[in-house]
């Protein structure tokens, strides 16, 4: 097919300009597909804007893991920095909540954290060859990343260590003298870490998202700004409706990520989506007292990180509706703590907020939709979007093209939700 859009035609249409949908859009070029990028916004300036910038390689054990219930007493007090939660939200998605506790099981674990390393796996190998090719490659840090505890919690770092080195993802277990020679720069709080070798990071994940979409560009996508509207199936095909106009294509990607239900309602299908809302905060540095990594504190379930415009402080989930008025409660009780142990000064601009659209299994949606052909589903990577993304586009784009996908899929398959 040809690579130029023709009119208001094209090969494929990718609704949503994050990680994910920028990622669709380039490996659908890569196919010699013509393809137009829509969005209300630039690219990378929602959910894939305000993260820890961080490039997991060990990210496979999801939220809703065994180890959640014995932290649930303590969650269900709705005061820690790592959880707050909307009663009447819950109440009103009690369904949802049960189905996202009952996958917190170990029989449970396995399959999904084997699902996710196999997406993450290929997410990773796709960024460190994007990022070059984007002229982005300044932005990206081979220094790992640190999750650090206060009390001695040797017992728990071994056990994480365990699990990643079941899958062959390399880990060094630190006491509180190698994490002072690691980070010579930071309070020596930390008695136990856990240092991720094999995770990179970036410097501004925003503008990595705009790099990537730049590259896409100078393949011969297109990118267009403008609302969506809505999708129709149109004879073999699909229209866009657009705020300015209307686009058609034989195929369409919904990847909005927490707006993607909403486009697909009209359609019938009804996604049990909820969404983890995080913020973050800025902080100018002291270049004194650089940090090196990105570091979590896991009991103080906060996570700061060196970025292009300074120290970013990010706070723990609240689990309430996308638009709900913001709370900053979670972010106000962490910056004290992030002071505690790095040197930095006044905010840099507002705070942050997003949504990070979360499935029941922690799995997001790869695939066919069960009942409309050419229409793609690519939504619900949770907290690890920006280092899944490249490989959840990736796999669309096969699959369009009618090749093996560069994973196994079959976890992701939008029918075990929806039908």
């Amino acid at each position: 097919m040809s690579g130029s859009v023709r009119g208001e035609h094209a090969d494929v249409i990718v609704l949503g300009a994050g990680i994910v949908g920028v990622s669709a859009a380039i490996a659908a070029r890569q196919r010699g597909l013509s393809v137009v990028l829509v969005d209300r916004r630039e690219p990378g300036s929602e959910t894939s804007y305000g993260n820890a910038g961080i490039l997991s390689s060990g990210s496979i054990s999801p939220l809703n893991n065994p180890s959640l219930w014995t932290a649930l007493p303590k969650y269900l007090t709705n005061q820690h920095p790592a959880l707050r939660f909307d009663l009447a939200w819950s109440l009103r998605n009690v369904d949802w909540v049960v189905r996202f506790l009952a996958n917190a099981t170990t029989s449970r674990l396995r399959p999904r954290a084997t699902a996710l390393h196999g997406l993450i796996g290929a997410s990773l190998k796709l960024h460190r060859d994007w990022i070059v090719k984007a002229d982005a490659a300044q932005r990206i840090r081979e220094t790992g990343w640190l999750k650090a505890w206060r009390s001695d919690a040797t017992a728990a770092a071994r056990a994480e260590q365990a699990l990643l080195t079941e899958f062959g993802i390399a880990s060094q277990l630190l006491d509180r003298q190698a994490i002072s020679a690691l980070e010579p720069n930071i309070v020596p709080v930390y008695k136990v870490g856990l240092l991720h070798t094999q995770t990179a990071s970036v410097d501004s994940p925003g503008a990595v998202v705009k790099a990537y979409a730049r590259m896409f560009v100078g393949s011969g996508g297109e990118i267009r700004r403008s609302d969506i509207k809505a999708i129709m199936p149109d004879g073999d095909g699909w229209r866009a409706a657009l705020a300015d106009g209307e686009i058609t294509a034989r195929h369409v990607v919904v990847a909005l990520g927490p707006w993607s239900g909403d486009l697909l309602r009209p359609l019938g299908y009804r996604v049990p989506m909820a969404f983890e809302r995080g913020y973050h905060r800025e902080f100018k540095p002291n270049p004194a007292r650089a940090l090196q990594r990105p570091i979590h504190d896991a009991e103080a379930s906060f996570l700061m990180t060196p970025m292009e415009q300074g120290i970013r402080v990010t706070s723990g989930v609240e689990l309430t509706g996308r638009d709900a008025p913001s709370s900053f409660a979670q972010l106000d009780q962490v910056v004290p703590l992030a002071r505690s142990v790095a040197e930095f000064g006044d905010a840099v601009g507002d705070v942050w907020r997003g949504s990070r659209p979360t499935l029941p299994d922690s799995l997001p949606m790869i695939g066919a939709a069960p009942r409309h052909a050419g229409l793609w589903l690519a939504f619900g990577n949770q907290h690890i979007g920006f280092t899944t993304g490249p490989a959840t586009g990736a796999a669309i784009a096969a699959m369009i093209g009618g090749a093996p996908p560069p994973l196994d899929v079959a976890p992701f398959a939008p029918d075990r939700y929806i039908s």
